[in-house]
């Protein structure tokens, strides 16, 4: 039976808002599958345009010296970020933690297109949890009641990871939610480098050009800080994009 050309696949109410998976055919690429996520009215990223998401391991990742790396990512999205983790050769483990259970069950009912190679990889962990909580910053999201910790939360949130790799507010100037605020000073940076093994790097994604204020709170926490621009042509409208990635790195010692 031939799939229809449009699909809502799945919808819900969160604390960040409308949460709403679709899937559509794009004539003007060639019938091209998509899969796209809203959030509270606003698209949040497609399956078609993820060369940023996957920058964003690209360019951290071989910075870190040595094996084995263990690898913290916040926000499983469509999974881009996680399953570029999981590419690198020198990465054992990846842990994704996202605030909406809905997104995490989207991958292990295989609703999305990485759904399988992300549930299925032993190396890859899923966890429902606030990233900004497990490393150190509380975020406050009204009308929703505190995630239990869980075991495996407590394991995360008393490790240290080679590499953390962000991924959840548009950029650290426009927030999904304003509790998120507090991670991005540099008390809270400060904060996250208690989860970063010495060498080790944190890298985040935003959408537009990090503010001074960010490059340097993360200076005063971290040994160097570099912006790198990940530039991509977007098919579905038809332009050149410019996101941005920064890396920070800790000293080795």
């Amino acid at each position: 039976m031939a799939m229809a050309a449009f699909e809502e696949l799945d919808r819900a109410m969160t604390p960040l808002g409308e949460l709403i998976l679709r899937r559509r055919e794009v004539l003007s690429l060639d019938r091209a599958e998509v899969f796209e996520v809203k959030l509270d009215g606003v698209l949040l990223m497609s399956s078609i345009v993820n060369q940023a998401e996957i920058a964003l391991a690209d360019l951290a990742l071989p910075l870190v010296a040595g094996e084995n790396l263990d690898v913290l990512v916040g926000g499983l999205g469509l999974g881009y970020t996680a399953k570029a983790a999981l590419d690198a050769d020198n990465v054992a483990s990846v842990t994704v933690i996202d605030y909406l259970q809905r997104v995490i069950t989207w991958h292990r009912t295989q609703l999305v297109p990485l759904g399988e190679s992300l549930s299925q990889d032993p190396r890859c962990q899923l966890i429902h949890a606030d990233f900004f909580a497990t490393v150190g910053s509380p975020a406050k999201h009204e009308n929703q009641s505190p995630i239990p910790c869980s075991e495996e939360l407590s394991d995360v949130a008393s490790k240290m990871f080679h590499a953390i790799l962000l991924d959840i507010d548009h950029s650290p100037q426009l927030l999904l939610h304003a509790g998120h605020g507090e991670f991005y000073t540099a008390k809270g940076l400060e904060r996250l480098t208690s989860h970063i093994k010495p060498g080790g790097v944190f890298a985040l994604w935003s959408a537009d050009p990090p503010e001074e204020s960010l490059t340097t709170a993360l200076g005063v926490a971290f040994t160097s800080v570099r912006v790198r621009e990940a530039t991509f042509y977007n098919p579905l409208l038809n332009i050149e994009e410019v996101n941005y990635i920064v890396v920070a790195q800790r000293a080795s010692e």
